[in-house]
């Protein structure tokens, strides 16, 4: 017996909520043995489920099945981070943006925050 991908992507806190880890199965970011799976795959112990969140491309090993949320300090008898280095060392180099990187939506910065970049680039 299995649990479902979706479940068990919730219940060891990679997604907060079952609803997006459903929704990143419906838009293949999850796959198991290079194909994509659906929320409603069963998995089972020993599958390494490859999935990208937040520029992110995650490897995980299943040790053990969970059908019910977690505290965060149990997460790691239940699965292995197989994650490259040069993974979290990207996603480090993509949010180091700093000072430039601006929200959506804010609009073009004004002559006051272009002559802050510049000094903050300067130093």
């Amino acid at each position: 017996m299995g649990v479902r991908i979706d479940k068990w992507l919730w219940s060891v806190r990679i997604y907060k909520t079952r609803t997006l880890a459903t929704q990143a199965c419906k838009s293949g970011h999850i796959s198991i043995d290079g194909n994509s799976v659906k929320a409603s795959r069963e998995i089972k112990t020993g599958d390494i489920i490859v999935l990208r969140k937040d520029h992110l491309n995650m490897q995980l090993k299943v040790k053990e099945l969970a059908e019910k949320r977690m505290g965060a300090k149990l997460v790691s008898d239940f699965m292995e981070d197989l994650t490259p280095q040069e993974e979290y060392d990207r996603l480090k180099a993509i949010n180091s943006g700093g000072f430039e990187q601006r929200e959506r939506g804010v609009g073009r910065p004004t002559k006051r925050n272009r002559r802050d970049i510049t000094s903050f680039k300067d130093l």
